[in-house]
C-alpha cells in the first residue's frame, strides 16, 4: 500500500480539550485509518509548524484526501497537509518512467 505523510496542527479549540483532558490521541487516528482500509505506521506529535506528524498506508491517494477531510470536517485541526511517499527504491520506477518521458514537453519560451 502507498504511504503517506500527514502533518497537521491542532485548531484552539482542540488544544484547550487536551489541556482540560490529557489523552493519547493514538487510538482514534488508528480507527479512522483502519475504517478507510490503511494502516497507522506512527504518530508524533511535534513542535514547530506542525503539531502532529502521521505515517500511514492507505490504498491511494482519494483515502488520504478523505481522511485528511473527515478530521479537518471536526474542527480538531487548523491545518492539514498529507503528502505520498515513496522508499529509495520504489523512487527508482518513478525516475525510471521520468526518463521515458524526458524530452516530450516542450517549456514556453519567451
Amino acid at each position: 500500500m502507498p504511504v503517506f505523510i500527514t502533518y497537521a496542527s491542532y485548531s484552539s479549540e482542540a488544544v484547550q480539550a487536551m489541556v482540560a483532558n490529557p489523552q493519547d490521541r493514538t487510538g482514534p487516528v488508528s480507527a479512522l485509518l483502519e475504517k478507510a482500509g490503511g494502516k497507522l505506521i506512527s504518530f508524533y506529535v511535534t513542535t514547530g509548524s506542525n503539531d502532529v506528524v502521521v505515517i500511514s498506508e492507505v490504498p491511494d491517494g482519494t483515502d488520504a484526501v478523505a481522511i485528511g477531510m473527515a478530521v479537518a470536517s471536526t474542527g480538531a485541526v487548523s491545518k492539514i497537509e498529507t503528502v505520498r511517499a515513496w522508499s529509495a527504491e520504489e523512487f527508482v520506477s518513478v525516475a525510471a518512467k521520468a526518463a521515458t518521458l524526458t524530452g516530450v514537453y516542450t517549456p514556453p519560451t519567451g
